[in-house]
């Protein structure tokens, strides 16, 4: 896809979006109306709003998830509008039977069960900003999504939990000039405060100093407090000194803005091709991502299997589930660091801990 044509697809996807969010039309019809003008701000307003309450990765993903499935109706000879439950059921049969998931010709694998689910997600979404309600539980949606999950479902592939000697090996593996300096911060804050991807880099200095900030830091004797607007909403991340400097994150990230003289805007920014200076530039999450499996083949870390399957293991999920596999700690405070609702989601990072610590069947007597 041309770089022209995947921009107009984003234009075409706002303007559906745009299209609920209008003045009602006995007020847009009566030109000259006092006060339009402000209620015309309100609108662009309103559509601001609007485009901020997902995510920028999240419409991303919906808006290939509908163009997937309007391509998938024009080739069945239908239309994707209005919805229709028994298209619908047929559409998510044939994703999970794997002729739908690619709109070539010849066979391909069967999408996840997981995937199938975000797809549905993506279209009642969809339908929502356009006017329409998607009714999930409907049979002929419901009935085929659940024999999809009973014959399909699989345990979640997870990715593999970075220890705390793996962490320090890959920290160890970073020189000392300004991008070394950058990477051993992020590394090491990132596992420390169990955080996104997505939460790392979109971190500032201060408050307010960016339009798109996604929280920012507080410096303390103790310590760091993290602000973040994470997509579970605001919540506070504290990230103690450490025991050495080498592997302290708050001395690392301490290092980093000192040296690379930030004192306002994003934490964490491109540096020139020689390393020397930073720039203005937020990382994209992206990099984070590449930094871990870098490090992680540099470190040695799981040197038992083939390189292609070393890089498959780790992502920058893997600092999270680092944290919580590591830390040897009340399960609440794991729980709290990395932003859950409930102890059982935490318990689904923890790759390493006492499953029987708790022993119901000696305290129910037998």
């Amino acid at each position: 896809m041309s770089r022209k044509t995947h921009k107009t697809n984003q234009q075409n996807n706002g303007d559906e979006r745009d299209k609920a969010l209008a003045l009602p039309a006995h007020v847009a019809g009566r030109a000259g109306l006092a006060g339009s003008d402000t209620l015309d701000r309100l609108v662009e307003t309103a559509r601001d709003y609007a485009k901020a309450s997902t995510t920028e990765n999240t419409n991303k993903a919906y808006a290939a998830d509908w163009k997937h499935f309007a391509r998938w109706c024009r080739l069945k000879g239908t239309d994707p509008l209005p919805p229709s439950p028994e298209m619908i059921g047929l559409y998510l049969a044939d994703l999970a039977s794997g002729a739908g998931s690619s709109l070539s010709q010849s066979a391909c694998r069967p999408l996840s069960v997981s995937t199938i689910d975000r797809r549905l997600s993506g279209l009642a979404w969809n339908y929502a900003q356009r006017g329409f309600s998607l009714d999930r539980k409907d049979r002929h949606i419901a009935t085929v999504l659940a024999g999809i999950k009973r014959k399909h479902a699989r345990p979640p592939v997870q990715k593999e939990a970075i220890q705390a000697e793996g962490i320090r090996a890959m920290a160890a593996t970073l020189g000392f000039e300004l991008r070394g300096l950058r990477d051993r911060a992020i590394l090491l804050v990132g596992y420390a405060g169990g955080l996104r991807r997505s939460e790392l880099v979109s971190l500032d200095v201060g408050k307010d100093d960016t339009i798109d900030s996604g929280g920012w830091i507080e410096t303390h004797d103790d310590g760091l407090v993290l602000r973040l607007n994470a997509k579970t909403g605001w919540r506070e991340v504290e990230i103690g000194r450490g025991s050495s400097d080498q592997t302290c994150p708050v001395h690392a990230l301490e290092q980093w803005l000192h040296f690379a003289k930030i004192d306002f805007g994003p934490v964490f920014v491109r540096t020139s091709r020689d390393g020397r200076h930073a720039l203005d530039t937020r990382l994209s999450d992206k990099h984070v991502a590449r930094l871990i499996k870098e490090t992680v083949l540099k470190s040695g870390i799981r040197a038992d299997l083939p390189e292609k399957d070393r890089l498959a293991l780790f992502s920058g999920h893997s600092l999270r589930a680092g944290l919580a596999s590591s830390a040897e700690v009340d399960e609440r405070y794991v729980q709290k660091q990395l932003g859950h609702a409930s102890a059982e989601m935490t318990r689904r990072y923890q790759r390493r801990r006492d499953r029987f610590r708790v022993n119901l069947t000696k305290a129910a007597g037998l």
